[in-house]
């Protein structure tokens, strides 16, 4: 018979030295996640006709600016860690410290990705629908950082998957016994995770669902995730109206999904042309249509590996970018 443990460990370490050098565990999971999403984001958008690793360049704007804001949007929301008399305001630099923040990442890394599409020629929306998959896979990899800090967890709890925290951990909360559990929030969220990345793909085969739907159902299914794990975390943060910042980003994020999966239904009932912006990809035919037009010879961007159609038809392949 199989004895399942009463509880979740936390690691005794969260780093390791090699000489005058500290690996942080946390900093090897995001980068983990970002080398995932990578990998995913490339096979996508190969898939809808972008030209082979088109993500390398993109990722030199996304990832910059993805940590500024990550960063910032950290600071801003933790003002007293940051903003007291006698603070040494270069600590705002220091992200090695610890304390990034998701809808910073987002925030900013969508600012980079926007930039980095209009100087390649990708149509945003195209980049976005491949990328919402990985986004989700990374940050699943990521929150395994929090488990290694032993941070970001949830209420105390008697559940047999109760998080195990040293008492000696700063983020310990005061007055409790050295014994106690806590939902381990981290897990939640990997689950939810990774479960969004597979309802998407699903979806995205199924639907066939483009022009930037496939990311509104990235942010209303991490949206509403995120609302009920940062309601039952415990660790300090800033409250507005009754909430904390991130339960009022995550409900943003919800509401933007649903507006921004209504309005392209709306606007572009017809297939995506081409990944790239008209004119930008020199092997495409010119006068490319709008996607609305009947006339316009609509390309099967579909994850379906057989290359073909609904209808038991050749789907139609956009050439790529030289």
């Amino acid at each position: 018979m199989v004895i399942l443990p009463a509880s979740i460990p936390s690691p005794d370490v969260s780093f390791i030295q090699l000489g005058p050098f500290t690996i942080h565990f946390y900093a090897l999971c995001i980068l983990v996640g970002i080398i995932a999403a990578t990998l995913i984001t490339n096979a996508r958008l190969t898939r809808r006709g972008a030209e082979p690793w088109i993500i390398i360049d993109l990722l030199l704007w996304v990832v910059p600016l993805g940590i500024i804001g990550a960063r910032v949007f950290h600071v801003l929301t933790h003002p007293d860690d940051y903003f007291y008399p006698g603070a040494d305001l270069l600590r705002t630099l220091y992200i090695w410290e610890g304390g990034i923040a998701i809808f910073g990442a987002l925030i900013g890394g969508g600012i980079g990705a926007w930039i980095g599409c209009r100087v390649l020629g990708l149509r945003f929306s195209v980049f976005a629908d491949a990328l919402a998959p990985g986004l989700l896979v990374a940050q699943a990899f990521g929150r395994f950082g929090n488990w290694f800090n032993q941070e970001l967890f949830g209420l105390p709890t008697d559940l047999p998957w109760g998080l195990e925290i040293d008492a000696s951990n700063p983020a310990y909360p005061v007055g409790l016994p050295a014994d106690v559990l806590f939902h381990p929030t981290f897990l939640y969220e990997v689950i939810w995770n990774l479960l969004g990345a597979a309802v998407i793909v699903w979806l995205g085969r199924r639907l066939t669902l483009e022009w930037g739907r496939q990311f509104a159902l990235y942010l209303i299914w991490y949206g509403a995730g995120r609302v009920v794990w940062e309601s039952i975390r415990i660790d300090p943060s800033e409250v507005f109206l009754g909430l904390r910042v991130n339960v009022w980003a995550a409900i943003i994020a919800l509401v933007l999904g649903i507006v921004i999966f209504m309005v392209q239904r709306e606007r572009h009932p017809g297939r995506l042309p081409s990944a790239y912006l008209p004119g930008r990809n020199t092997t495409e035919t010119e006068g490319e249509l709008d996607s609305e037009s009947p006339e316009s010879v609509y390309v099967d961007l579909s994850d379906d590996a057989d290359g073909v159609s609904e209808q038991g038809e050749p789907a139609a392949t956009s050439r790529r970018g030289s």
